[in-house]
């Protein structure tokens, strides 16, 4: 599997530099998600922008990603999706359970609104 991670202050992007996001892909980034949140930086933007093809057990994954980062109070955001992996994603009524960007700067964006949010919220939660 081909992937690029540049670590930031608050987040890690990982970028999938594949046209396609197999099924067999899918226990390399659950160690490579596990291995970076290990560290004070747990956020990660996930870079999509060259996947054109994107298989099922593929996209489920996102989804126990997203599901898994909120449930550990971690942002996760996907980005730059292009129209076929779109297309994928609401064929399997996956989309909407995802949060997603158009952009990588985007991403940024929620993932420092997520921050500030979990920060302001943090003294109500039991």
């Amino acid at each position: 599997m081909n992937f690029k991670i540049d670590t930031k202050e608050k987040f890690h992007v990982i970028s999938l530099n594949e046209s396609r996001f197999s099924a067999n892909m899918t226990d390399k980034l659950r160690e490579l998600f596990n291995e970076v949140t290990q560290n004070d930086v747990k956020h990660i933007i996930l870079n999509l922008k060259t996947v054109q093809t994107l298989e099922q057990p593929a996209a489920k994954f996102l989804a126990e990603a997203q599901q898994e980062a909120y449930t550990s109070h971690r942002s996760f955001v996907v980005c730059a999706i292009q129209p076929s992996v779109k297309q994928t994603l609401k064929s399997f009524d996956l989309l909407e359970l995802l949060n997603v960007t158009p952009t990588e700067s985007e991403a940024w964006d929620i993932v420092q609104m997520e921050e500030v949010e979990r920060e302001l919220l943090g003294g109500e939660e039991s």
